[in-house]
This record gives structure tokens, C-alpha cells and sequence, in this order.
């Protein structure tokens, strides 16, 4: 049964001075508000930056040529030079940890402006020569019909696969592209898939206005000969693609007679080194967000504390009056931890309440929306819960103290103390 004495004196007690009850309660109410803030901004970075990246495969590396800087074998420092397709066999055969490997070309545009007609639609895309694997290494959706395959390969078919906004500037709405034909280079591409991505933000907008084209097709369309752009490539799930990546550098160094200190005549980005990266900077970010959270909140209870020190000092002849008429110590201690408890508990939950709704109303005014770098700041309401709980912990520890330092004075000397 609820006391409902006992909750009258409380009252009572924390009525006596509402302004330093309430500063006390505002830092508690402060430090828990913060906390879910803070949490929730943090998330709403980690889901802007990790949706950015879709379900590109983060055990990957890219390389392409550069200018040599060291001389080697006669040939002089400053040469250029191009992968091609021997590239390709040699490390597929020399890197069994290679679990995908995707060379790649770019397109362009003979005019210098729309590069993809179709009626008297047109319209300027990003044109990429691929191989079946680059839809393992930075998937997209495929929304009708197929990527690109092997056969498309090895047969240098005329296939293409286009993104949705490649699709609403060269159809009609409504209109089933799969199977019409679209000129590129003078050359008539059959639509064999569409696709959507995978991404958020900027990010998908760009990826949409891409045309996949068979990778060999690519080659002979824009007479590349056998020259590759670049390469990406992934290794298997068990082994770090750094592995693959300095196995590959060497191959090519030695393919192509590039000295074997020579850093900087293959270009490259580790896919996974960045990850690593990024996923060190978030887990910085939340320790030093529970760090400051805790830290307000310590010093919230602290405060608590120290009221409730000023509480038992008010009413050192109370209690010695109250233990004089039999009283016992653990009815004193019970009834000022029951103080401090209800204080802290009432003002975290209010500071939780309060986060949480704000942290919600910035999702809803930034939904459909908040760029590239923060998207849906939620926050996990388990680790506010267990954050609250915490708090209520240590809000009973903090009412121990005073409640010990009351018990400890003799009731007659109490009762003999001035107010």
C-alpha cells in the first residue's frame, strides 16, 4: 500500500525551498536531456554516412595507373602507362584470396554534351563499362529484367542496363523500357535492366543516372582497345583485402616494369582502411558522449546530494525528535533516500521525455530530407532506459550519505540544536 504520510512529508520537505529543489532538479533533468541528444545526433551521423554508402562491400580496394616516379629498367621516371585485359587474367589466376574482381571503363560523349538518344529524347549519363561482378563489389537494385552477365561478356553483346533517372529522362511514365533501344555513340543499346540504388542522398541520385554496359562492348564501342580504367576488386569475407591489394601492386609493378619501391605509379583506395577509419572516429564519438553525458549527470547527483545534506542539516531537531519517540535509523534513512530517489527519478524521467520528443521532432521536420551528413538522429530507447535506471542508482547513493550522516547524531543532541 502506498504511505501516504510518508509521500506528504516528501513533498513537504522539497516545498520548503522550491528555487534550490528546482536548480537541483534542472541539472538532473539537464544531464539526461543531453545524454539523448547527444546519443541521438551521434546515431544520426552513423546512419547518414553508413546509408551513403548502401551495401557497397567494405572488404574492397580500387587501383588505377598513374605516372611512374622512379626509373627502372631504362625506361625513364614520368612514363604513363594502361592496364589491359592480360591484367586482368594474370591476377585472376595469381590471387586465389580475389573473391570478386571488376575492371572498369568510363564512356564519354563525342559532342560534348548528350551522350544517350532515344526519339527526340536525350540526355547526358555516366557510361561504365563493367563485368557481372561489380554488381557484388556496389550493388544496385535491379528493379525489371537482369544485369549485366557473362555472356554479355564473351559475346560483346549490345545490352544495357540504366538507372531510373536515365529511365524518366529517355520514357515515358508508364512506359516498360525493357527491350526498347537506346543510341549511344551512334551505336543502338537494347535495355535489359533497370535499377535503383541502394544509397541515400546525393549518393543515389548520382548512381541512377548511370548506363551499365558490358565491359568488353565498352571497349570496342569507344575503341579503347584492350586498355582497363581501373580495378576493383574484394577479397573473400575471412581474409583483409589488404592481403589482395599487395599481392595485386605487385603483380602489376612486375607486368608492367614499374620499380618495386615506386609507390606512387599505381593509384589506389582501400575501401577497408577507410571503414576502419570511419568506424573508429564513430566509436570516439560515443565515448566521448557517454564521457560528457556521464559527467553532467554525475554532477546532477552531486547536487542531489548536496541538497539533501542542506535537507537532514534543516532538520537535524526533526529527526532527533523523530528517533527520541522511537524512531528507527532505518524509517530515517529509508525516508530521505525515498527524497532524493523521488527528486532524481522525476526529473530524469522529464529529461528523458523531453529528449526523446525533440529528437523526434527533428526527424519528422528533416523526413524526405537532411542532406548527406545527418538522417533519422533516433536513439536507442533501451540504452536511455538503462541510462535512467543509472541515474535512479545513484540518486538512492546519493541520499545515503546525508541519510547516514543524520542517523549518526544522538537523538538529545539533536533535539538541543538550534534551527
Amino acid at each position: 500500500m502506498i504511505d501516504l504520510d510518508k509521500w506528504n512529508e516528501i513533498m513537504q520537505a522539497l516545498k520548503k525551498n522550491k528555487l534550490r529543489t528546482f536548480l537541483t532538479a534542472f541539472g538532473v533533468f539537464w544531464g539526461i536531456f543531453m545524454l539523448v541528444i547527444m546519443l541521438g545526433s551521434g546515431n544520426g551521423l552513423h546512419n547518414a554516412v553508413y546509408d551513403n554508402m548502401g551495401d557497397f562491400s567494405t572488404n574492397s580496394c580500387f587501383m588505377w595507373t598513374q605516372t611512374t616516379t622512379i626509373p627502372y629498367k631504362g625506361l625513364p621516371r614520368g612514363r604513363r602507362y594502361n592496364f589491359n585485359n592480360g591484367d586482368t587474367e594474370l591476377l585472376l589466376q595469381n590471387i586465389p584470396e580475389i573473391k570478386a574482381l571488376s575492371p572498369r571503363l568510363n564512356g564519354w560523349s563525342n559532342t560534348g554534351g548528350n551522350n544517350a538518344v532515344r526519339g527526340n529524347k536525350a540526355g547526358a549519363f555516366s557510361i561504365n563499362g563493367d563485368y557481372p561482378a561489380w554488381n557484388l563489389i556496389d550493388p544496385v537494385e535491379i528493379t525489371a529484367g537482369r544485369f549485366i552477365n557473362d555472356m554479355d561478356i564473351k559475346e560483346n553483346r549490345k545490352i544495357i542496363v540504366i538507372g531510373s533517372k536515365v529511365v524518366e529522362a529517355l520514357f515515358l511514365k508508364g512506359e516498360n523500357p525493357i527491350g526498347q533501344y537506346v543510341k549511344i555513340n551512334g551505336i543502338y543499346f537494347n535495355v535489359v535492366g533497370t535499377f535503383k540504388s541502394k544509397k541515400g542522398g546525393g549518393q543515389a541520385e548520382e548512381e541512377e543516372q548511370n548506363i551499365h554496359m558490358p565491359f568488353t562492348t565498352l571497349q570496342k564501342t569507344y575503341n579503347f582497345g584492350d586498355v582497363v580504367g581501373y580495378y576493383a576488386m574484394v577479397a573473400y569475407d575471412d581474409i583483409p583485402v589488404d592481403v589482395v591489394e599487395t599481392k595485386a601492386r605487385k603483380i602489376l609493378k612486375s607486368r608492367h616494369k614499374i620499380h618495386p619501391d615506386d609507390e606512387r605509379a599505381i593509384g589506389g583506395f582501400n575501401v577497408a582502411k577507410q571503414f576502419r577509419k570511419m568506424s573508429g572516429l564513430f566509436l570516439g564519438i560515443n565515448t566521448l558522449i557517454w564521457i560528457v553525458g556521464i559527467g553532467t549527470l554525475l554532477a546532477g547527483v552531486i547536487g542531489v546530494s548536496n541538497i539533501m545534506l542542506v535537507i537532514v542539516k534543516e532538520r537535524t531537531k526533526e529527526i532527533g525528535i523523530q528517533r527520541a519517540l522511537g524512531a528507527r535509523p532505518i524509517k530515517v534513512i529509508s525516508q530521505i533516500i525515498n527524497e532524493s530517489v523521488f527528486l532524481t527519478s522525476l526529473s530524469g524521467i522529464l529529461g528523458l521525455t523531453a529528449g526523446v520528443w525533440l529528437v523526434e521532432l527533428i526527424n519528422r521536420a528533416m523526413d524526405g530530407g537532411g542532406g548527406d551528413m545527418f538522417k533519422n538522429p533516433e536513439v536507442d530507447i533501451r540504452v536511455a532506459s538503462i541510462a535512467l535506471i543509472i541515474l535512479i542508482i545513484s540518486g538512492a547513493f546519493a541520499g545515503l550519505l546525508p541519510a547516514s550522516r543524520a542517523v549518526s547524531v544522538k537523538p538529545i543532541d539533536a533535539i538541543r540544536q538550534d534551527k
